[in-house]
Order: structure tokens, then sequence, then C-alpha cells
């Protein structure tokens, strides 16, 4: 199969990679080389909607994002205007003083979400939306204990660290005291699961016996959440964490009444039900806007970053009055949060989202994109599962479909490996780094989905051909 990479002719882009990788190694912090993605990495200098250009001009068809976070598009054109207009009126100033773009942002980002969720709080980051939401349910009820699924990321920072249940990110001292993970829901790689299980075009490869309506995993998993009531937290807890799909966990889905169940033993130990919407928000599921309306429940908050900004740094907290009138008893001041270019920007992306039509994108694309990858997961023997709604895509990776064991990650490097050097760059996630996250701009087209696919295809064939 021929290499479908384009070239295009570039001004200097600045330093010679050898020089970028011996700063990268000398300079930058560490991790910077630990996260560093591809044996021959790739050296990005340039990005248009659902492309990027490396420093040679090779152009790469983009189906990660920058890790779910370019949600309208590389440089989208409407976007970058805004940038341009704002920075040419006002940089920043803070929220001590009272200006039109954070006033305009908030007022449009609080009609995107029902009643009673209409307070909102501007942060930077995802990590630091979940930091404040854990203080301001901690507050609220009084009480201090968090839960949240096994397999779950919900930032990095010393607080968040105790709801991200992952290894790969835990450091052997004390962090995010009063948070416990439950067993996560997972229809597919879990002890339960069926053939109809969640709310996605692709359902699990596992036979199913349960009649109509009827779902005899859900009943499982709700009993282990019980069980963790009964012996892991007190019995009055603070907060419950849920991503709608997981993200970093490898788009892992739940069973389609779980969370409405859970929302309500959580609160009926006066606990907040809290939904991160960091990846999945902005209409990436397709179906909704929020991932949170397709499993039919309502938040007490919501934490987002990532696309709200296409880049841009920033991430919010939306609560309900009565909470932010307990968490109004102190002072809380954020420098940087509702900086006037952040607001510009992130108000041009929901006009943006709105005007291309970029949550049907998603659920048309996606839709398609995932029916066609069944198809490969029918035929070949080392994948496992596909699923996800919308540009929210995992497919997970096995040694075999009876055991479902993850494959190595050795195997995964090449498969991976194997597809940017065919033009195209994915993600990877899931506890055991055994599944291939595809969330692309939500500006992707049916034609790229096809090269994308044929791309995968065949580094699926060429692993199977040399092992």
């Amino acid at each position: 199969m021929k290499r479908f990479i384009r070239c295009m002719r570039f001004h200097d882009p600045g330093m010679s990679k050898e020089r970028m990788m011996e700063i990268r190694r000398q300079y930058c912090n560490p991790m910077t080389m630990k996260v560093t993605y591809y044996k021959k990495p790739v050296f990005i200098h340039q990005g248009h909607m659902q492309w990027l250009w490396d420093v040679d001009g090779r152009r790469y068809l983009d189906l990660f994002a920058g890790v779910a976070t370019v949600s309208v598009g590389h440089c989208h054109p409407k976007v970058t205007a805004a940038a341009e207009h704002q920075l040419k009126r006002l940089w920043h100033t803070t929220s001590i003083y009272v200006y039109p773009p954070l006033h305009e942002y908030c007022e449009k980002l609080a009609s995107y979400f029902p009643d009673p969720l209409k307070v909102i709080y501007l942060t930077n980051s995802g990590s630091e939306a979940n930091d404040l939401a854990m203080l301001m349910a901690r507050l609220h009820t009084g009480n201090f204990d968090i839960l949240t699924f096994r397999g779950s990321y919900h930032g990095g920072s010393p607080q968040t660290m105790g709801l991200t249940s992952n290894a790969a990110y835990k450091y052997p001292i004390a962090n995010g005291l009063g948070c416990t993970n439950t067993m996560c829901p997972d229809v597919f790689r879990g002890p339960w699961g069926g053939s109809h299980c969640r709310d996605s075009p692709v359902q699990t490869i596992r036979d199913c016996g349960c009649a109509q309506g009827h779902c005899m995993a859900n009943e499982q998993y709700i009993g282990q959440l019980k069980e963790t009531f009964a012996t892991s937290v007190p019995s009055r807890i603070a907060a419950f964490f849920g991503e709608p799909i997981q993200g970093v966990g490898g788009a892992v889905q739940y069973p389609k009444n779980y969370l409405k169940e859970a929302y309500k033993l959580v609160r009926e130990r006066g606990g907040v039900c809290i939904a991160d919407e960091v990846q999945t928000g902005f209409g990436r599921t397709g179906t909704h806007f929020w991932g949170f309306q397709g499993h039919d429940v309502i938040p007490d908050m919501v934490t987002m970053a990532k696309g709200i900004g296409n880049g841009f740094p920033m991430g919010a907290v939306v609560t309900t009055p009565e909470i932010a009138a307990s968490f109004a008893k102190g002072v809380h001041f954020n420098t940087f949060g509702g900086n006037p270019v952040a607001c510009a920007i992130a108000s041009s992306v929901l006009d943006t989202i709105k005007e291309d039509g970029a949550q049907q994108i998603s659920l048309d694309v996606g839709t398609y994109l995932m029916t066609e990858l069944a198809k490969f997961r029918d035929k070949y023997e080392i994948i496992g599962d596909v699923r996800g709604k919308g540009l929210q895509i995992g497919v997970e990776m096995v040694k075999d479909k009876v055991s479902r064991d993850p494959l190595p990650a050795e195997a995964m490097g090449e498969i991976f490996e194997d597809v940017k050097d065919m033009g195209v760059l994915i993600g990877k996630g899931g506890v055991y780094g055994q599944t291939f996250r595809i969330k692309p701009p939500m500006c992707i087209t049916r034609e790229d989905a096809d090269f994308f696919l044929a791309v995968f295809n065949k580094s699926i064939k060429n692993y199977m051909d040399r092992r």
C-alpha cells in the first residue's frame, strides 16, 4: 500500500530536529521524554483543521486532536479571527474588574445547560477544574470521601491524583486523601457484560441472555458499587466523579442505566454527583452536547476543559446556585480564569460548533467509523472491542478474543508506529495501554475516515503477517 503522506513547502521551521531533541533531553523536564510518542518522534510545525504538517512538510491526518482537545479544527479561521480581534483590544485583566468577554461567555455557556446548572467558575485546565469541584463538594456536603471508577483519569495535581485510578499516574506519596476507587462497569473487560449493554452503535462480542429492557450486567455492577458503600467509605460521602465515557481509560462505556442508579445511591448518602466532561463535552459524543445527557441524568456539577477552547488553555466548573452559595463563604480567586482572550476564543468555539454542524459531523462520521471498524474486529483475532459514541472511539486490542488479555505493549507500538508512518496520528489508552483512541477534531469527513480505515487495516495486516 502506498504511503498517504503529502508534502508541502514551508518557510524555515526553526531549529533542526537534532537540536530540538538535544534541548528536550537537556532542558525540558524528564517527563517530556517519557511521554514522547513514537520511536521516531513527529516534529509538528503547522496545523489546519484536521491536518498537521511536520518540519519536513509531511502531512498527517490528526485523529487524536492533541488528546481530544482541538474540537473544531487546528487554526480554525473563525476561532483564530476571534483570538486576533481580542488580542488587539485587551490581553489580560482579572475578574476583580467587569469586562464584556467574561460576561458574554458565561451567559452563552450557561445557555447550554439545564436548570439548575447555571453558575460558572472559569479555570485554566481540567485538573484545576476537578480540583476545584472536589473542594466545593466537600464544603457543600460537609463530608470528605469521594468515589471514582477504576481506570478513570481526572487529572494529575496532588488532589486529583486521588481521583485518577491508573498506576502510571501515581507516585509513592500521600495524595488525594479521601478518594476511593470502585469497580468500573466495563462490559467488555469486566466480569459481566452482554450484547446490548451500552449506548453505542457497536456492542460487545459477549453473549447475552437478558430479556428486553433488563440488564444483568448493570445489576451486578451496581451490586459492586453497593459493596463499596458497605465496606470502603463512611455512611456519608462528599461526591462521586464519573466521566460519561472514560477517556484515558480507553473510551470505556457503562451499562445504559448505570449512572442513573449510581447517582441515586450517591445522593442517598449525602453526596453530590460530578460529571467530568473534559473529553466528552462540546458535542463530541454526537447525540448530545454533553455526555451526561446520553445517560439521562443531571449532575450537581460539571467539569470541562480541552475542547472548550480548541486548544487554548481553559477549563470550567458549572454548578448550582445552592452549591455556589456554600462555596462563597470564603474567597476564591483565579488570576487567569476568565481571561478575556480565553473567553473570546471559547465563545467563538461555541458559535463555530453550531455554525459548522460539528456535533452532527461527530454523530455521522463517528457512527460510520465505528461500524466499519467493527468489521475489522470480526476479521482480526487481535481486535477485541470497538466502542464509543460520536468521535469518542476506542479500539481495544487483545491477544485473542477468548482470553481478552491485553495485546502486549511491543505489539501495540508496532501497529501504532505503522499507522503514523502511513500518515495518521491516533492515541493510546486503557489501564494496560491496550486501546487505540480515536478522537479527532470534529471537522473530519467521510473521506478522512476511509483513509484512516485503509491505513489501520493495512497496519493490522502488516502486524499479523509478521506474527
